[in-house]
């Protein structure tokens, strides 16, 4: 089956909902935050890792499984869920974000967009058509379509013919779609201009895509100029199906996007900062390396209940990451993500008691240490 999204509630007064997202490897809770395994796993963490932090949704990536080990290998395994013995729901990105990070400008036609591959250079061609075939025999529950993330700052012009090439591509996509048992959703664009928001969101809700996301935030611009991108676009969503808006794991991101109707949250963040020694708390983020741990025999957080902090001192992880120890990576990865993890499940308890404005200012305050 395709996915199949149930709004439970909405918050009194804010835009923010509670729902659940069903699909074929189990029901998910909203809102939520979705790691990101963008090879097919989830930097140092096994499966069942994933499951004793509640993880839900995953994310993998097109492109970097495209290039290795290949999608057809992939899809002799049975698919992804299969290949990485990952039971659960699973959203594969379709691409677009490496039109942002990888190409130049002047390799984005019409067609698609000239890759040169960050592995060994060879010359790669993606179109909105290969990136879901590569994504059909993925067999992920939820693809993406391919579509330019417009960088920040980007004058208008450029910006109005990205969003509309962004739409002509996705109705290619939609057109190459073949997987019935996988869900297609449409990303809205537009850059920083209201009126190209609108436009993208709107005609993207036409093609009636099983989810909508929201795209191009966290690309540059500052924290006011990303929530106005969120508000343009969210206002012409639909009730009745998911809102995704990417790459953003920041805590307070979050709560803001929360508050303005989005359900779904992914970001490489949590596992980046783990593996530079840094930490979330609810008092603020800590790094590790900070020569203050040293003989501090604490857990990073006394509230926490991931692994992590069950069993390990800041100390003892402070040690293994000044010793360029995995393990230390592994702890801090565990930790963060269940701290986002746990977020969201509060959250949804505060839509739920319609306290939603008092725990997020609540939160900020505290992680702000003010």
């Amino acid at each position: 089956m395709k996915i199949k999204y149930e709004k439970i509630k909405g918050e009194k007064d804010t835009k923010a909902r509670l729902g659940l997202i069903h699909t074929n490897y189990g029901t998910v809770k909203t809102p939520m935050f979705m790691p990101v395994g963008t090879q097919a796993t989830v930097k140092t963490l096994s499966p069942e890792e994933l499951k004793a932090i509640n993880s839900g949704v995953i994310l993998s990536n097109t492109y970097h499984l495209w290039l290795r080990p290949g999608e057809d290998i992939v899809d002799r395994a049975g698919g992804l869920h299969k290949f990485m013995n990952y039971d659960g729901p699973i959203l594969t990105d379709s691409g677009g974000f490496q039109v942002f990070s990888l190409a130049d400008k002047k390799n984005i036609s019409e067609e698609g967009v000239i890759f040169k591959s960050h592995i060994n250079g060879e010359k790669l061609f993606l179109t909105p058509e290969k990136s879901i075939e590569i994504q059909n025999k993925l067999d992920s529950d939820i693809a993406m379509s391919f579509d330019e993330c417009i960088p920040y700052p980007a004058d208008y012009d450029y910006a109005k013919k990205s969003t509309e090439r962004t739409l002509r591509w996705a109705k290619r996509g939609k057109e190459a779609h073949k997987n019935e048992n996988q869900s297609l959703f449409g990303i809205v664009q537009g850059g920083e201009y209201a009126d190209l928001r609108e436009w993208s969101a709107k005609e993207t809700v036409k093609l009636d895509f099983d989810g909508y996301s929201i795209g191009g935030t966290s690309v540059g611009e500052d924290k006011k100029t990303m929530y106005k991108m969120i508000d343009d676009a969210i206002k012409y969503l639909p009730e009745d199906k998911p809102r995704y808006l990417m790459g953003v794991g920041d805590p307070i991101d979050i709560l803001e996007g929360v508050e303005r109707g989005v359900d779904m949250f992914d970001c490489v963040l949590p596992t980046r900062i783990a593996r530079h020694g840094n930490a979330f708390t609810r008092n603020g983020k800590i790094n590790l390396k900070n020569a203050k741990f040293k003989e501090d025999f604490s857990p990073i957080e006394e509230e926490c209940d991931c692994y992590a902090c069950k069993h390990y001192s800041k100390a003892y992880i402070r040690h293994l990451i000044v010793a360029n120890e995995t393990f230390g990576q592994r702890l801090l990865s565990i930790h963060n993500l269940r701290f986002l993890i746990k977020l969201t499940e509060d959250i949804r308890e505060s839509i739920k008691e319609d306290n939603y404005l008092e725990f997020k200012n609540n939160f900020i305050s505290k992680y702000n240490n003010k």
